[in-house]
């Protein structure tokens, strides 16, 4: 956390709180013609809800986001993400944070076991990409980074 002197175009000047974040995160959809997408059952203590998420994560000193996004995906959920492309890149929370999330997309991943962060999910699941819109409508998907994952993907055509 950090406060900066800002001052606005017409000359006023204020104290602005901003969260500063050392590293990216990063995240991955695998989405499998026949399985759907790779996605977590988890709690999150914070807001005390439930809910399904696609596998993220920081990304570590000196990695890139794309080794980030398979790491991530390897280590929640035991599967091996195939080749990755960019999806999307974008700031959550551009008026208070200087953080940004890199999304990455595979078409397939290979199952190696167990994850080995057995206490990220109760459960991983693949998803049918038609299941996801009541999903969503239900509040089962409601962190950003998911949301705006699956919607970029829906909006490009690489999920159907």
């Amino acid at each position: 956390m950090r406060q900066a002197d800002v001052e606005l175009p017409d000359g006023q000047r204020l104290w602005h709180h901003a969260v500063i974040y050392p590293h990216a995160a990063a995240a991955a959809v695998v989405a499998h013609p026949d399985r759907g997408v790779l996605m977590l059952w988890r709690h999150r203590f914070i807001t005390d809800s439930w809910g399904y998420e696609i596998p993220a994560g920081r990304v570590d000193p000196g990695e890139k986001p794309i080794d980030a996004a398979a790491r991530e995906v390897e280590e929640e959920t035991g599967w091996r993400p195939g080749p990755l492309t960019p999806l999307t890149r974008y700031h959550p929370s551009n008026g208070s944070s200087n953080q940004t999330f890199h999304v990455f997309q595979s078409s397939d991943a290979t199952y190696l076991g167990d994850p080995t962060d057995p206490n990220e999910a109760e459960r991983i699941e693949w998803v049918a990409p038609s299941r996801l819109p009541g999903l969503i409508a239900d509040g089962q998907v409601t962190d950003g980074f998911s949301l705006t994952a699956i919607s970029t993907a829906f909006l490009l055509g690489r999920l159907s």
